[in-house]
């Protein structure tokens, strides 16, 4: 890849690296400075990237790593529900939709840090069983399990949080 080309790719894909920075940090400073580290360790390894690898992948893994990183260096433990910018709805949501946000957000709340990663990895992201296998060192296969488990706890924790209605007999 041609240095013009690998620039122009790595451009491209700085709002998703700070989106995804974002959202570990929950604030903006902080991401911005997480991203700028994280492309800095990117041109200055460019030359360990193998060829036939995913930038995307490798950025993010990148980022992810540096995160860790500096989170275990100052004994500090964020909690990785994270404003993502979102455009502005032209109509105010319905308050059940509200509601059922809010909902879901608690619920996500309790999942672990890597059952929150793996499914904004696979769901706002877009990133492939593969590329989250490669960007993690981990097999494929557990990617896919850990990401069913996450599933699993999701809808378990939304399930045991709907009330059930009570029904009165009528005679």
């Amino acid at each position: 890849m041609s240095d013009s080309a690998f620039d122009e790719h790595l451009a491209e894909l700085i709002p998703r690296l700070r989106r995804f920075a974002l959202r570990l940090t929950r604030d903006l400073p902080n991401a911005d400075d997480l991203v700028q580290s994280t492309l800095e360790r990117a041109l200055t390894t460019t030359s360990h990237k193998r060829p036939e690898g995913d930038l995307r992948a490798w950025l993010f893994r990148i980022l992810y790593r540096q995160f860790l990183d500096q989170r275990k260096h100052a004994k500090r433990y964020a909690w990785l529900l994270g404003a993502m910018g979102r455009e502005t709805p032209t109509h105010a949501p319905s308050v059940e939709h509200q509601v059922i946000a809010a909902d879901s957000l608690a619920t996500f709340g309790q999942l672990s840090e890597e059952q929150q990663n793996l499914l904004l990895w696979v769901t706002v992201d877009g990133l492939s069983y593969q590329t989250i296998a490669e960007m993690l060192d981990v097999p494929i296969g557990t990617v896919m399990s850990r990401l069913s488990r996450a599933r699993r706890a999701m809808r378990q924790a939304s399930e045991d949080e709907s009330p059930t209605p009570t029904l009165r007999i009528l005679k």
